[in-house]
């Protein structure tokens, strides 16, 4: 176990906290760890039974638009109730509503360097409504795609947000323990 010295903020706002910790190795080797902390985000798989449902936006840091699964945090609220985040931001971003949110599980984002979890949520029964944006997500799109399109999309390098690959193998072995079951077997 890598064992932590001592620990230095570097950098600070509203959505991450940087740090850089003093850490020894367990062969007694001395180092730094730069940490990046930012709070838990619901993840969201909107799907009505054919399509997937994602969100277009440009990202700055990689200079492209990336189409994801909508996804978000309520960075005033780090301890907000995971479930109720995923209907905000489902909303907010995808402009539907859930008549019903399934959890498929939680994993973390980048852990070598990232203390963020994802929690993902499978919506189905979807409404429509209006998309209620912040500031920083002006002219974000939805779309929506059958599996294959996702896959080829992936395959394309059109898809390339590590949550929404990462989402959509939970939402495949999801698919495949539905088909499973005996009343969906032919």
């Amino acid at each position: 176990m890598i064992k932590q010295l001592s620990s230095k903020e570097v950098y600070k706002n509203k959505w991450m906290t940087v740090r850089e910790d003093q850490v020894e190795f367990p062969n007694g080797h001395r180092g730094i760890y730069g940490v990046v902390d930012k709070p838990p985000f619901a993840l969201i798989i909107p799907y009505d039974g054919a399509k997937l449902y994602l969100v277009k936006q440009f990202r700055y840091p990689i200079q492209r638009d990336s189409w994801e699964f909508p996804e978000g945090t309520h960075e005033e609220t780090a301890d907000a109730d995971p479930m109720e985040l995923a209907a905000s931001e489902l909303e907010e971003e995808a402009g539907l509503k859930a008549g019903s949110l399934t959890k498929l599980g939680s994993f973390n984002v980048a852990v070598g360097f990232c203390t963020q979890l994802s929690h993902v949520y499978l919506a189905q029964n979807l409404t429509k409504t209006d998309q209620m944006l912040d500031a920083t997500e002006a002219g974000m799109e939805v779309g929506s795609f059958s599996a294959e399109q996702f896959r080829q999309m992936l395959q394309d390098g059109e898809i390339v947000d590590a949550p929404t690959i990462a989402a959509f193998t939970m939402f495949n072995n999801w698919l495949n323990t539905i088909a499973a079951t005996p009343q969906h077997q032919l």
